[in-house]
């Protein structure tokens, strides 16, 4: 008995091209607006000279996580330094900004109203599931021809890719506030604005610099993946080595990597420690 195949492949090509032909223009206009982004990030990080950006890093670590996380950071960065690493880790740390705050700056709204609101909360967790299941390399084939190669469609991919957590820690943040301190609220004739505001995102900061953190892991180890599409930064490095079958190069290239990826890691967990003392 033949079975009649499902053309699914046709049909998500077929949107692909109608969403491409239709809103060129709209896809052509955040391709502008986003690599003029990326670029004054990025020349303004570049402009700093070496030393004084390390300090600046350098002094951001001691003043957020002590004097351990310093010293790290200073080894860290000199040796990406001296390893000739140090421009490809700058625009590595501008993709990782920018599809970090773009990820967050969507994923903050909708967990909240998937926080507030039980049929949202039901609709989007299967698109959440299927989002972090996908593999990552499949983001990077709809990110072309709407984007083309090059860093936007990297920041494309990797949003895409790093989103899902910051909406589930969102969501799961305000729904662990303690019900006591909402009847609280209510019995003092909170609006639920007032609510929100006032006591279940406060309470809730901790859950959601957890997520925040892991959307910032997930970009960076996309970022890296995006290479592939012709994204500069230390993934290109790696891409590079692999091509010319070089071990050194990519090894030095990743230990670059997981430098940055410490250091962000740190950082942004000594933010949520601090919010959670006070």
């Amino acid at each position: 008995m033949n079975i009649p195949r499902i053309p699914l492949g046709e049909w998500i090509e077929s949107g692909l091209t109608w969403l491409t032909s239709e809103y060129s223009a709209v896809t052509r206009a955040i391709s502008r607006f986003t690599q003029t982004g990326i670029d004054v990030l990025n020349d303004s990080l570049m402009w700093l000279p070496e030393w004084a950006l390390l300090g600046l890093i350098t002094l951001l670590c001691w003043k957020l996580a002590g004097t351990r996380l310093a010293i790290g950071a200073v080894a860290g960065l000199a040796l990406i330094w001296n390893l000739g690493l140090w421009n490809p880790m700058i625009e590595t740390l501008t993709l990782v900004v920018f599809a970090t705050l773009v990820a967050v700056v969507i994923a903050l709204p909708v967990g909240i109203a998937a926080a507030l609101s039980n049929r949202l909360y039901r609709l989007i967790m299967p698109i959440l599931d299927f989002m972090q299941t996908m593999p990552a390399f499949v983001y990077l084939i709809p990110a072309i021809p709407f984007f083309g190669i090059g860093s936007v469609s990297a920041i494309f991919a990797t949003v895409i890719f790093s989103m899902p957590p910051a909406i589930r820690f969102t969501t799961l943040g305000i729904r662990q506030v303690p019900v006591e301190l909402i009847e609280a609220a209510d019995a003092y004739g909170a609006t639920r604005s007032q609510k929100l505001f006032k006591v279940q995102l406060p309470l809730s900061l901790p859950t959601v610099m957890a997520g925040i953190n892991q959307t910032i892991m997930l970009a960076l180890s996309m970022v890296v993946i995006a290479a592939m599409i012709g994204a500069d930064g230390l993934g290109s490095e790696v891409w590079r080595a692999i091509q010319r079958l070089r071990p050194g190069d990519g090894f030095e290239a990743g230990i670059a990597v997981v430098i940055l990826a410490m250091l962000l890691d740190r950082l942004t967990q000594s933010l949520r420690k601090t919010r959670r003392s006070q």
